[in-house]
């Protein structure tokens, strides 16, 4: 009878020792379990946060990589704009220079007189000249201003005197007395014109 109880004490004893070391396991197993995940929650702070300064990094280079673009960018504006101011300024600087020798040709060709036959061919030939001269400053933008009969412009015409006229609507161009030129858009010399004004009998200058 007491060996049946010594063994049943042996199963009892064998068996809170299985339960103890499975707990222990269990224990170890959470433990274990427990620094890995915070290896792994460590390692993913340490992987996003390298990523964060990646892309910090990365967000940075292409900032400057943007700015020193645009600055090339100005620069090259800036240059091509200064090449641009030079070259038409030595361009107006050279068709300024030019102007007397049209205006001495068409003087030439008006003093003329073209009903002599000795002097025609002469005629003829400075005729050509200043009409191949004008063609050929005229492929560099210089253009004539030649307003006879047109309405005085004070931006394109220069007023040298004023002369009552009942055949010209006031504020007429009715003589052009030096023609005028524009290079590329820009005034280069005013036309010098007379200009017609009302006249002074039956006018109510005060209205």
């Amino acid at each position: 009878m007491s060996d049946n109880r010594d063994v049943q004490a042996e199963q009892e004893n064998t068996v809170d020792e299985t339960v103890v070391n499975t707990e222990e396991a269990q224990v170890e197993a959470s433990e274990a379990e427990g620094v890995e995940l915070d290896e792994n929650a460590q390692r993913i702070y340490e992987l996003e946060t390298a990523l964060s300064e990646a892309q910090a990094t990365i967000k940075d280079q292409q900032d400057g990589v943007l700015r020193a673009r645009a600055e090339a960018d100005n620069a090259r504006r800036r240059a091509e704009g200064e090449v641009e101011k030079a070259r038409k300024f030595a361009l107006e600087r050279f068709a300024g220079e030019l102007l007397p020798v049209i205006d001495n040709l068409e003087r030439a060709i008006e003093m003329t007189d073209g009903d002599n036959e000795a002097v025609k061919p002469l005629l003829e030939g400075v005729e050509m000249t200043h009409k191949t001269f004008l063609g050929t400053i005229e492929k560099f933008g210089l253009s004539l201003i030649d307003p006879q009969g047109e309405t005085f412009n004070p931006d394109l015409h220069q007023a040298m005197s004023m002369q009552e006229s009942a055949d010209h609507e006031p504020n007429t161009v009715m003589a052009v007395m030096q023609k005028g030129y524009q290079i590329n858009g820009r005034l280069l010399r005013p036309a010098m014109v007379m200009v017609s004004r009302a006249p002074s009998d039956g006018v109510d200058t005060q209205a």
